[in-house]
């Protein structure tokens, strides 16, 4: 495993499970406890994680803030939101996931007759001065360096409603032996994003070239939940072929 790849996994288990004793990153790696402890020395030099006796905890505010994820790739969003937006209707009831490509795809609702139901409060800043759009924001906590919404009460609140597609965010989409794996770098999104996909006819799934395989700790689901994916030109064929084969449909790009 790449050392760069490793400080990903190292830094998402910290932020997702807190402090983490080396011998069980060491585990969760597949790697020695000597390797750890080099990387966890490198990356509290980096500033982006805190040495602690035995092990390492996450730095204070270390999580990507909104503004400088959505700048990473923005050309490769911009078409698949460009692509996505052919799959809205006019009296729809569409569901906004809080990712930077979603938030990209809601740029481009304006002017529409919709119902907009999201937790992400990039969507509702966008959306709430359009008279055409009915805009349903969900409750919940505040995840305020992804300016979106968390928690139980968002996950009850979306068990109140009903969206005919929804448009969903992932961190990566792995194949491997197992099959494919929609993932997510942040635990606590993973059961709202879960309680989407329940509450929706159709699931779009929202993912630029570089999403495949992209990052992520938590599996979100598998291809069974999806029915649609967009993408580039430029993502992965093999596991593009795997969705196709578990009866999505994919929709590339470019």
């Amino acid at each position: 495993m790449l050392p760069q790849r490793r400080h990903e996994l190292i830094l998402t288990t910290l932020r997702s499970e807190g402090p983490a004793p080396v011998r069980m990153l060491a585990e969760r790696l597949g790697v020695s406890q000597a390797t750890v402890r080099r990387d966890l020395v490198q990356l509290d030099r980096e500033g982006r994680l805190t040495r602690v006796y035995g092990g390492a905890m996450a730095a204070v505010d270390n999580d990507e803030p909104f503004a400088e994820v959505a700048e990473v790739h923005a050309l490769d969003k911009d078409e698949v939101a460009r692509r996505a937006v052919e799959l809205v209707t006019d009296g729809d009831t569409v569901l906004l996931d809080i990712g930077t490509t979603a938030h990209r795809l809601a740029r481009r609702l304006h002017d529409r007759v919709l119902t907009v139901i999201t937790s992400s409060l990039m969507v509702y800043e966008e959306l709430k001065d359009d008279p055409g759009i009915q805009l349903v924001l969900l409750g919940g906590m505040v995840r305020r360096s992804y300016r979106s919404m968390v928690g139980f009460l968002t996950e009850d609140a979306l068990r109140q409603v009903h969206a005919g597609t929804l448009f969903l965010g992932a961190s990566g989409v792995r194949h491997d032996e197992g099959g494919v794996h929609v993932m997510d770098t942040t635990v606590v999104e993973v059961p709202v994003k879960r309680a989407m996909i329940a509450a929706s006819d159709r699931v779009v799934l929202l993912a630029d070239a570089a999403k495949f395989p992209g990052t992520g700790l938590a599996k979100v689901c598998g291809p069974e939940a999806l029915d649609v994916v967009v993408t580039n030109a430029a993502a992965d064929a093999g596991t593009c072929a795997a969705l196709a084969e578990a009866g999505v449909e994919v929709m590339r790009c470019g």
